[in-house]
């Protein structure tokens, strides 16, 4: 059975997914749950045209608890304009006893939401906690979603002025600034707030750490790849937590190119609280894993089975 992103929206909101995203990242860096490196393949048009930009195709299984899933993803920049996403995915949830598959999900949702839910729970664990201002970097899908997130989680973002919005397309800044009551700014503007988020489609550095407060909290999403970079390396001279070394260390240009040592995964800050994280900035490099999106699957099929036919 396919459902499409119209038939999951009702089933996935952020007050329930938060909670389920945050015990999934512990269960991983606890060593429960079993997940391999995302397998990418790039994808060459089948014409030959050598000046066509290359597409990519990732597969990312996991197993966690009594569930098996597996997410496949695309992206084909030559799709832009054409109506048709230049990202696509799909989820299939699977039981773990049987191998049988429950559900066929259309993944671009689940992808938009767990996203911006890891941050959301990387923001409650690791930022100040008189925080009261959050800039974004980016204009775009991820932006979006990470304001909504962000505040369900930090009240005071929802605040007048707390939220600040630079993208490189300012008119797409201004658009975004205005449907979420947030402010459209100068990048200096955004990166010194007290809290810093990059959704950007960045290859290198457009955050510089000279533009941060000392004890700001920078959560870098964008710029997954070994050669790709948000941040310069002063930013990266932050203490660094990632979701998974094995990913940071092996999939991370921001990581693999500054030489920046990862301090803890965000599962292990969660399941103890006790040891404090040194220095005063803190750097959270998101990457995205497939225990997230079977998490948001699952999250999805459990909402959905209790509602009656």
């Amino acid at each position: 059975m396919f459902w499409s992103e119209e038939d999951i929206r009702p089933h996935l909101r952020y007050k329930e997914l938060i909670p389920a995203i945050r015990q999934a990242l512990m269960d991983y860096s606890a060593g429960r749950v079993e997940q391999p490196l995302r397998q990418i393949l790039r994808v060459v048009p089948e014409s030959g045209d050598a000046g066509a930009p290359p597409g990519w195709f990732a597969v990312m299984p996991a197993i966690h608890g009594p569930w098996l899933g597996v997410k496949t993803v695309t992206f084909f920049p030559t799709n832009a304009g054409t109506g048709v996403p230049t990202h696509l995915a799909t989820v299939t949830l699977m039981r773990r006893e049987t191998g049988e598959p429950v559900a066929v999900m259309d993944g671009r949702l689940i992808t938009e939401m767990r996203t911006a839910a890891v941050s959301a729970v990387a923001l409650e664990a690791l930022a100040p906690s008189d925080a009261r201002t959050l800039g974004i970097l980016g204009g775009g899908v991820q932006a979006e979603a990470h304001v909504e997130a962000l505040r369900t989680v930090w009240p005071a973002f929802r605040d007048p002025g707390a939220v600040r919005i630079w993208a490189r397309n300012g008119e797409k800044a201004r658009e975004l600034a205005e449907r979420l009551g947030a402010d459209s700014v100068g990048i200096e503007d955004a990166a010194g707030c007290d809290v810093v988020v990059t959704v950007t489609a960045a290859t290198t550095p457009v955050l510089m750490g000279k533009w941060l407060k000392p004890e700001s909290l920078v959560i870098a999403v964008g710029a997954v790849g070994a050669h790709l970079r948000e941040l310069d390396d002063l930013v990266m001279e932050g203490t660094l937590i990632a979701e998974s070394r094995q990913g940071a260390e092996n999939e991370s240009g921001d990581v693999i190119l500054s030489e920046a040592q990862v301090f803890a995964e965000l599962g292990e800050v969660l399941v103890d609280r006790s040891n404090a994280i040194p220095g005063r900035r803190k750097v959270f490099k998101s990457l995205g894993m497939a225990i997230e999106d079977l998490t948001a699957a699952r999250v999805v099929w459990e909402s959905r089975s209790c509602v009656p036919e």
